[in-house]
């Protein structure tokens, strides 16, 4: 009586056992933390431009990324120079002369630039910190800054390999006469040449205020009539 009185409550302790183990609720798997997503060339160019933002871990402007399908490389981008006067841009008020004539002056500073690879394209992205300061004939209101990109073979014969003509709108607010701008362009594309002659290439910036009027004369394109 003894012993099947032990083996009873062995029995009846190994079952209880066996039931909070089969009953307990799994523990809910970790969510897993979302992925941020990447940051944009633009953000970047903030960030190394003097925002509040912190900078992000991502590849430093001037380098160069083989593309999809391909083993990963990085390779110098062409360096990036502000042509030589083209620098500074000063415009005066209609109809003014004299010392009080001056609209506005800006002038370019910082640049970045970065380089992607992809089934033989390169495409390069430049960024530029600049800055306007209001005369005496300024004031508060919009600003258009005629900005060219070009990219250029150095050499004994330089060859223009892209020209770009950017009108970039800057908005001077009221009672500010001094005001900082930035510009991206994110859309030169050209054959990747081989990475031999990738040296003799120069991206050059620089305002364009010739070539500005040139393009406002260039008449509309025709359209064809239709029979």
């Amino acid at each position: 009586m003894v012993r099947q009185a032990a083996f009873l409550v062995l029995g009846l302790s190994a079952a209880g056992c066996s039931s909070s183990l089969l009953d307990s609720s799994p523990e809910p798997a970790a969510t897993p933390a979302p992925t941020a997503p990447s940051p944009s060339f633009g953000d970047r160019i903030s960030s190394l431009f003097g925002s509040t933002k912190p900078q992000p871990q991502a590849q430093a402007p001037g380098t160069q990324t083989a593309g999809a399908g391909a083993s990963a490389t990085e390779i110098e981008c062409p360096v990036v120079e502000i042509r030589s006067g083209t620098s500074t841009l000063s415009v005066n008020a209609a109809g003014a002369e004299g010392a009080t004539a001056l609209r506005y002056q800006a002038t370019l500073g910082r640049t970045a630039r970065e380089c992607t690879a992809n089934a033989g394209t390169l495409n390069i992205k430049v960024g530029i910190q600049g800055r306007i300061i209001l005369g005496p004939g300024g004031g508060p209101g919009q600003l258009d800054l005629p900005l060219r990109y070009a990219v250029v073979k150095e050499g004994p014969e330089p060859k223009t390999i892209i020209s770009k003509l950017n009108r970039v709108a800057v908005t001077i607010p009221p009672e500010q006469g001094n005001v900082p701008f930035t510009h991206v362009e994110e859309a030169l594309t050209m054959p990747l040449p081989p990475q031999a002659e990738l040296d003799a290439y120069v991206i050059y910036i620089g305002f364009d205020p010739q070539g500005a009027k040139v393009q406002e004369k260039k008449p509309p394109p025709r359209r064809s009539q239709q029979r």
